[in-house]
């Protein structure tokens, strides 16, 4: 492989199958290889999967038919132990249905008693939980009406207190001012006693108060409370030294004192201090008759004690409860009243008493609408009546009468299914059942007895309702060990089950006898583990093991239970059908294998030529392109045959080494040990063969495309082998190279055809031994001669898969080496791939510059050192000097062919190397001696210059390139057809075509190889004229060999051995006198005319 002399680091890994998203290794082995060739399968997952499947099915049809033919063998003893089964069973399930019949009446009686029993204890345990749940509910309310009427008794002391101190303050101010004004009058007429008239005597204590009085702020006239009480009892203080004041007496005045002295209950924290005060202002209001009219409830003493005793508990005194007796209207006041007096339900001990108190309460209760449920226990006030009714309903177990307890038991469930959730958690009264259970069980007690029943069809819906009740019914009797028919719900439904099935002895249908069969022998065991009257199992009547029983299921399924003569005819029918089967499934197979191996072929052809496009020019310029069509052509060729035809053959192959050992094994493990014994040694003389095959294998391969390649060189240039004469020569390599070939080919061939009589003589091995053990074993009568038969038929076929699977291996040889010769092209080094940030020049001007470029084909082989250039846009450079001087090199470099070693060229300024090649080249046009041309019309020929050119473009670039005459006079013109040679058109007009084709590219920049070859006098004029036109503004490299290219240049590079040695026009040039002048002065000197430089 190749080096990258471009740029100094590692060479990168390509090719791989498309799609796979990652790089695949280079292999160096077969298994690395055959591994990357599976790769390309991985697209066609489905397909192959499909293939799978039909291989697997042909195949197994084949290998089945020997095993569906010894059935035929059993086939009689099966239908006669069929019909003992069904003789049996029928005669068991008959007797079964008949004492299940008998016996479900007396389960029908014991369960009705249960349900009664069980209603009984839910009786109790729902009245019991209800005198529970409304004792708690009752202590509640009493509890909450204490509590209110101690918020009743806070909130009224409050506002009473205040309304108290008002109306003191008020009364007090009135009696102020009548006293002043009294006292004011009493001034007035002392004041009008004669000048020396006796004032009547005053007692000085009177006096003194009179001027208290006088000295005293008026009470009306006061706007702050707390100063109005002072003044008001400093005022009660003046009236209590004026006995004869009359105003009011001292008793009140006292009470009125103590009252404005006592402190604001809404500003008092201890809760021992606001009794205190509450019962000082309930006996102070006493004794002013005008300040109690505001506490409206009129409590006994042991009430109001009790609900006093309830202000410690109480947190808020603002709240507004539903039990304050000042938000209750005169019924629910009643109401009210009633529960305080009602005793404590909890107290009772008397059952019948504790009921009446229980619907007393209940009573209560339902006359006070605002008790909110919390208060009642969680029953709502709907509920109550339902209660009721269950508290007044008799106890089932006082009830003589056996129709009397049924009724009333079926009461005793309506009302257990509407009673409330009864606690917190909302645990239903009754735990013993839910509503649907309860349902049940009512519906069950209004079923008629079954003993009762005379009519078998009446009997049968009955019995058939009963037990559909039963399984929606609670287990009632799990823990009853006196119960004569133990009963367990659970088995219910296999119980209903057994009776729904038709009569075996009624049934014509094969299918149909087997189901019911198997259906009996698995109810049968659970019946009789749950229910003392279920019918006996019928395996204790048939002595037959699990696996027997189930084999004569199959048997009735098949043969009905009877003897079937005709089974060996439709056996062979059978048989037919399969083999047409199978060869429609592997004609199916290689239908679609076909595809996928086309498929396959077609997208790695496609990837190596994508990947042909993605390698650089060297790649092409070291290698045969007879080797590179050989391995595109030869080689993947046979790799589409390997995949189309081996690989189903390997698939069928493995199937059927499986499908045999699988056979082989149900008729002796022992046996097939002794042919599976052989398989190492088939495995190790397959692994050494393909080993040492595949190298030469791989020889003849390469071989093959040297041969190819040499071919291709004779055949494309044999005209000059013959006019040199060198035939000889030609004949000779051919032969050395075929001697080779078949070499390589013979060994290949011999070392892997030992392979078939080594298989062939490892399988005889086998079929001794199986001979020789076989022999012993059936003296000793442990096989039958037909067994050991049938063993050696199923041996002798089991190694034709494994010899066939080793020629597959040779044929799997030489595709591992064409493969590898294939993916050689695809891990070979690509061009540096463009770079993220590659940039895009919209319009490019033209003006390149070689900055101290460097180039070498070999590391140690220097060819362009240090090259300067700098082209201005539109220029014409004309690059001369002898062969092997450079000029083309230069040219790759320029357009990226191949990568320089140092420095860098520019375009426009910009690196070639950081734009995308694409873009790049689409700035070049390029107009080469070599003139190439497809095999097509020459419209299309002209518009491969531009993509989506029209016909007018097409006709207007001919024109310009001085083409469009000579197309005209062709007999289709511009639908002209090119040959695959071009040679139904002259080299001059084949270089007018190129034109015509770089022209409609219209490039900014062309590269032009002067064509050598001679061309008629007028041809050249028109070239000359049409490169005119192609040059016209375009910067210009031109190799040069025509001396008027080289003199109307603007710029002349004379290169020599990969240096430029000169540059500058002609006359410069000449007038040096040095490389150039030489060579112009030994070519063009004496001629007139332009010629070939």
């Amino acid at each position: 492989m190749s080096q990258n002399r471009g740029m100094n680091r590692p060479m990168g890994r390509g090719g791989g199958p498309a799609g796979l998203g990652r790089s695949v290794e280079k292999p160096k082995d077969f298994k690395g290889t055959f591994k990357r060739l599976l790769g390309y399968l991985k697209p066609h997952r489905l397909n192959l999967i499909i293939v799978l499947i039909l291989a697997i099915a042909s195949t197994t049809f084949t290998i089945v038919t020997p095993k569906i033919s010894s059935k035929a063998l059993n086939k009689l003893q099966d239908a006669y132990m069929a019909r003992k089964m069904l003789s049996e069973l029928a005669k068991g399930q008959n007797e079964a249905v008949k004492q299940l019949n008998e016996k479900m009446g007396d389960v029908q009686e014991e369960v009705v008693d249960k349900i009664i029993n069980n209603m009984q204890d839910g009786q109790k345990k729902a009245v019991e939980q209800i005198a529970n749940n409304m004792a708690d509910a009752q202590k509640k309310a009493v509890d909450e009406m204490y509590k209110g009427i101690a918020i009743q008794l806070y909130q009224g002391v409050v506002s009473g207190q205040k309304a108290a101190v008002d109306n003191i303050t008020l009364q007090m101010g009135k009696v102020q001012r009548n006293l002043v004004l009294s006292m004011q009058q009493q001034m007035s007429g002392m004041q009008q006693i004669p000048q020396g008239g006796q004032m009547p005597p005053m007692d000085p204590k009177m006096f003194e108060a009179m001027q208290k009085l006088i000295k005293l702020p008026m009470i009306d006239t006061i706007t702050d409370r707390q100063r109005k009480i002072e003044v008001t009892l400093e005022f009660i203080d003046i009236l209590e030294n004026m006995p004869q004041s009359g105003q009011i007496d001292a008793k009140t005045l006292s009470s009125t004192k103590e009252m404005l002295n006592l402190p604001l209950l809404e500003n008092v924290k201890n809760p021992n201090e606001k009794i205190n005060i509450i019962k000082k202002f309930l006996s102070l209001s006493k004794n002013m008759p005008s300040q109690g009219q505001g506490m409206s409830m009129q409590l006994d003493e042991n009430t109001l004690n009790k609900a006093l005793a309830k202000i410690p508990e109480i947190k808020n005194f603002n709240t507004n409860s539903s039990t304050t007796t000042n938000k209750m209207d005169k019924k629910t006041m009643e109401a009210a009243q009633k529960l305080l007096k009602l005793p404590l339900i909890s107290d009772i001990k008397d059952p019948v008493e504790k009921k009446k108190t229980l619907i007393k309460l209940l009573d209560i209760f339902q006359s006070m609408p605002n008790t909110s449920g919390a208060e009642t226990g969680n029953i709502n006030a709907s509920d109550f009546n339902t209660l009721k009714e269950l508290l007044s309903l008799p106890d089932i177990s006082s009830i003589k009468d056996e129709n009397e307890k049924k009724k009333t038991t079926i009461k005793l469930i309506d009302i257990l299914a509407k009673m409330p959730n009864m606690n917190s958690e909302g645990t239903a009264s009754n735990d013993m059942m839910d509503t649907e259970q309860l349902m049940s069980a009512k519906e069950l007690l209004e079923l008629p007895m079954l003993n009762s029943i005379k009519d078998a069809e009446e009997k049968a819906k009955v019995l058939n309702r009963m037990l559909d009740i039963f399984g929606k019914m609670p287990d009632m009797n799990t823990d009853d060990t006196d119960s004569k028919n133990k009963f367990d719900t659970k088995s219910i439904k296999a119980v209903q089950e057994f009776l729904a099935l038709p009569k075996l002895d009624s049934l014509a249908n094969a299918d149909e006898k087997a189901d019911v069969t198997k259906k009996i022998l698995d109810l049968s065991k659970e019946m009789q583990n749950t229910m003392d009257n279920a019918p006996k199992d019928a395996k204790e009547n048939i002595k037959f093991t699990d696996e027997q029983i189930n084999a004569v299921i199959t048997a009735i399924r098949e043969t009905n239970g009877e003897y079937d003569f005709n089974y060996i005819g439709k056996i062979a029918l059978i048989l037919i059908a399969l083999y047409i089967i199978s060869a429609l499934f592997s004609l199916t197979m290689g239908l679609v294998m076909s595809g996928v191996s086309q498929k396959t072929v077609r997208d790695l052809r496609r990837e190596v030529d994508d990947k042909l496009s993605r390698l650089p020019l060297k790649y092409f310029d070291t290698h045969l392109h007879g080797d590179i069509l050989s391995r595109i052509t030869n080689d993947v060729d046979t790799i589409a045959t390997t995949l189309q035809q081996s690989l189903t053959q390997m698939i069928t192959s493995v199937i059927t080494i499986i499908g045999y050992i699988i056979m082989m094994l149900t008729i002796s493990p022992t046996l097939t040990l002794i042919v599976l014994a052989t398989m190492p040694l088939y495995v190790i003389s397959t692994m050494l063969i393909a080993k040492k095959s595949q190298k030469y294998f791989a020889m003849q391969q390469k071989e093959l495309g040297e041969l190819s390649g040499h071919v291709e060189e004779m055949y494309t240039g044999h005209k000059i082998v013959k006019a040199f004469g060198r035939e000889k020569d030609a004949i000779e390599h051919f032969e050395s190279i075929n001697n080779r070939l078949r070499e390589a080919g013979w060994r290949a061939q011999f070392i892997s055809g030992i392979m078939f009589p080594l298989m062939n003589f490892i399988g005889n091995l086998g079929y001794v031994g199986i001979s020789i053990v076989g022999g012993i074993w059936i003296t000793k009568s442990r096989l039958g001669i037909g067994d050991i038969i049938a063993f050696i038929q199923y041996s002798r076929s089991f190694t034709m898969p494994i010899v066939q699977t080793a020629n597959i291996a040779n044929v799997i040889q030489s595709t591992i080496a064409c493969a590898e010769r294939v993916f050689q092209i695809l891990d070979e080094e690509e061009e540096i791939p463009d770079s993220k940030d590659a940039v895009v020049i919209e319009e490019p001007k033209g003006e390149v510059k070689f900055e101290n470029v460097s180039f070498r084909y070999k590391e140690d082989v220097p060819l362009i050192e240090d090259l300067n250039l700098e082209v201005k846009p539109g220029h014409t450079i004309a690059i001369v000097g002898p062969t092997g001087a450079g000029k083309t090199t230069l040219v790759n470099l320029l357009m990226r062919f191949y990568e320089i070693n140092s420095g860098r060229i520019t375009i426009d300024g910009v690196d070639t190397r950081d734009i995308k090649r694409s873009e790049l080249r689409k700035m070049f046009g390029m107009v080469l001696q070599d003139t190439w041309l497809f095999n097509g019309t020459i419209k299309d020929n002209i518009a491969y210059g531009k993509e989506g050119a029209t016909m007018e473009d097409i006709i207007k670039a001919a024109k310009a390139a001085h083409a469009d005459h000579f197309i005209r006079t062709l007999p289709q013109g511009y639908d002209t057809v090119i040959n695959e040679e071009a040679t139904n058109i002259s080299q001059g007009q084949k270089q007018l075509l190129t034109i015509a084709r770089a022209i409609l590219h219209d490039p900014k920049i062309l590269i032009l190889d002067e064509a050598t070859s001679s061309v008629d006098t007028r041809t050249e004029v028109l070239i000359q004229k049409a490169m005119a036109n192609l040059m016209k503004g375009r910067t210009s490299f031109v190799i040069a060999h025509r001396l008027s290219t080289i003199r109307d240049a603007e710029l002349i590079i004379v290169m020599n051995k990969g240096r430029i040695i000169e540059m500058g026009n002609h006359k410069e040039l000449l007038a040096k006198g040095g490389f150039y002048a030489d060579l112009y002065n030994s070519q063009f000197a004496n001629e007139n005319v332009d010629e070939a430089f």
